[in-house]
């Protein structure tokens, strides 16, 4: 039932959030419009906290959804920093109909009714939630908004929110809460068995556009008729829809390489895939984190495109640890695991157009590897990384054509 605005103002609370600036300087130019889908009108809507945060560096779970969302239907993108300005013409200089609005309030006036689920869009390194932001997914619990939440902080463990959760009959989707022990898979080797292709798309360092360039490839690659999975292994990709995923940085590790062998396995055996496209993890150089090496050791992958931001001078939340080289990276990887690396994918952060092809000339003469910038350059490039390496995919591509 339709609510006015004028109502609306009446009951809702208004929410004002103070959270610090964090510059990130981010530059994107036009992407590729395969990244884009229009959500089908009968998903489930949702609107997207992002407070300070969206465009930036720990705004990626935002940033992923207005990108890409196959589970629901995204109507806005709160960020009272931003608010009033399209969050595509924002984040990518292409409009896409997605507004950034100042709080709650705003995103339901817009709509006239509350969205079917609330999507927390931050993921601070920390992975727990402020005291205000708390405040504000309660809030949103009482509109009767379901929540989905992909930090290490999961709100089912907590009374307050389980209490809020009964009181207003809404769920709680905490999307990294790993299964119970007894339902994880060890690793046993039959990632083998799959025989499909198994390109994985690793990086540099952790909020990079792994996932973005994985997305575009594996969309892309569908577009023109191979059959593609593409397996996620964070929050992120969860919440966008992918139908074969594991959060990994949420499982035990003895369980990761074969939770995500088994996922993989999986998807195989269910759809017989033309080739398979793994997101990759953090860094297998980043001491902080271990999740890369789970995923070359559980996907065995047959090939890895490695991302890297050429004017990223240090560790994302680590100004004292410097990025490593790209040479160093692949030299590590393909040390570490009995794989290539195939091509290299640039992050255009800080970079101008100019700044983008002395890179790809550069990189490419050095390491002797197609080199290419996935949202600023033809997404054709991307492919013939895979076509150059992989002649079956390219006489299937060829036969589609």
């Amino acid at each position: 039932m339709f609510t006015s605005p004028s109502k609306l103002k009446n009951i809702l609370r208004l929410n004002s959030i103070n959270d610090a600036d964090i510059n990130n300087d981010l530059i994107f130019l036009k992407p590729r419009a395969s990244l884009f889908h229009t959500a089908l009108p009968d998903l489930p809507t949702a609107v997207v906290y992002c407070e300070g945060n969206f465009g930036k560096i720990d705004g990626k779970t935002a940033n992923g959804l207005v990108r890409h969302s196959q589970k629901y239907r995204i109507l806005s993108v709160i960020d009272s920093e931003s608010a009033n300005l399209d969050s595509g013409e924002m984040l990518d200089q292409k409009t896409n109909g997605i507004p950034i609005v100042a709080n709650i309030e705003e995103a339901i006036v817009r709509e006239g009714i509350a969205p079917d689920y609330f999507i927390f869009g931050i993921a601070p390194s920390s992975g727990l939630l402020s005291n205000i932001e708390k405040n504000v997914i309660l809030n949103a619990m009482s509109l009767k908004m379901h929540i989905v939440n992909g930090l290490h902080e999961f709100l089912t463990d907590d009374p307050i929110f389980l209490d809020a959760s009964l009181k207003h009959n809404v769920q709680i989707l905490d999307i990294r809460k790993p299964k119970n022990k007894e339902n994880l898979q060890t690793f046993s080797g039959k990632i083998h068995n799959v025989k499909c292709p198994r390109i994985a798309v690793m990086g540099t360092d952790c909020a990079l556009g792994k996932r973005t360039t994985a997305t575009m490839l594996a969309d892309e690659l569908t577009t023109k008729g191979l059959k593609v999975v593409m397996i996620a292994t964070g929050q992120t990709g969860i919440m966008q829809g992918a139908s074969y995923c594991v959060a990994l940085d949420a499982v035990p590790s003895q369980f990761c390489a074969g939770e995500l062998e088994s996922v993989i396995v999986k998807a195989y055996e269910a759809e017989t895939p033309d080739i398979i496209i793994i997101e990759g993890q953090g860094a297998l150089s980043h001491p902080a984190f271990s999740t890369s090496s789970f995923i070359l050791r559980g996907s065995c992958p047959t090939s890895v495109i490695l991302q890297h931001a050429p004017k990223r001078i240090h560790r994302t939340d680590f100004p004292n640890m410097p990025m490593p080289s790209v040479a160093s990276e692949i030299s590590l990887i393909e040390t570490f695991s009995d794989t290539t690396v195939i091509g290299l994918t640039l992050n255009h952060e800080g970079m101008s157009l100019d700044d983008i092809f002395t890179a790809m000339v550069g990189y490419s003469t050095e390491l002797g590897i197609p080199v290419t910038d996935p949202l600023s350059q033809p997404i054709e490039q991307l492919i013939d990384m895979v076509q150059s390496v992989y002649p079956h995919i390219a006489s299937k591509l060829a036969e589609k054509r």
